[in-house]
């Protein structure tokens, strides 16, 4: 699921071959008789709507999972945002450290969402755990320290900026279920079939009507759904933009 443009060549050979299989099928094995046509047509058309509707369903499901990863972004851009600003509620030193580390933590970000390497994606990762792991020590060694209201601040927004880091990893692993892309194969096959078996003669431009029109769909669902493949991607620009308001800083 990781590669639409590969999705979209399988799907259109797969459902085009599935056209010809059913003519082949009508032609030479069991021809259709007249008085059955009206009845196959009724089916057929039912069949269609369902595949329609489940494509239907996949493209929102995508679109929603697109947009839970854009909000992810804003939330975790603004959790950043903020935490850098309540740095003041900590001691100078302290507050520089967390500054210096936000900014590195910053750029981590950013690299999680315009990378394409895998091998990248693992180092940027394991940076980020790093970071991390610094980040809420400082705070909590001040906090120990320091048990007033205002390092309580500090330490609730350093909690938001971790949560919301795990937040974005949960919404970019949350995909369309692969049982879900088998059903809608299975019927976008079936369908073909039946295209097929009830063509009256051999049209194979006629036969790639369908198939194109799905296997289009297939593409935007997958692409939509592929965070890191494809042509749509969520671009983080609230996090280079809060990352160019902090060097302006």
């Amino acid at each position: 699921m990781n590669f639409p443009r590969l999705i979209f060549a399988l799907s259109l050979v797969v459902l085009w071959l599935s056209a010809c299989l059913g003519h082949l099928i009508c032609q030479r094995l069991r021809p259709m008789k007249e008085e059955e046509r009206e009845d196959f047509g009724i089916v057929q058309a039912a069949i269609l709507t369902l595949l329609g509707l489940l494509i239907g369903f996949a493209f929102s499901m995508s679109i929603s999972r697109y947009d839970q990863r854009k909000d992810y972004e804003e939330a975790e851009a603004n959790a950043i945002g903020t935490e850098y600003l309540r740095a003041d509620l900590l001691p100078p030193a302290d507050a520089a450290r967390v500054r210096d580390l936000l900014r590195n933590y910053l750029d981590q970000r950013i690299l999680f969402y315009t990378t394409r390497d895998k091998r990248q994606l693992d180092r940027i990762n394991a940076s980020t755990d790093q970071l991390q792991t610094e980040l809420w020590s400082t705070v909590q060694a001040r906090s120990v320290a320091l048990p007033t209201p205002m390092v309580a601040l500090a330490v609730s927004g350093m909690n938001d900026v971790l949560n919301s880091q795990g937040y974005t990893q949960a919404a970019w692993e949350n995909r369309i279920p692969v049982a879900a892309w088998g059903l809608m194969a299975a019927i976008a096959i079936g369908c073909n079939l039946l295209i097929g078996y009830g063509a009256r003669r051999m049209g194979r431009l006629f036969f790639l009507v369908l198939p194109l029109a799905v296997s289009i769909s297939f593409f935007l669902i997958a692409d939509i759904d592929s965070p890191r493949r494809g042509l749509i991607h969520v671009e983080p620009q609230n996090l280079v933009s809060l990352s160019q308001s902090l060097q302006a800083h």
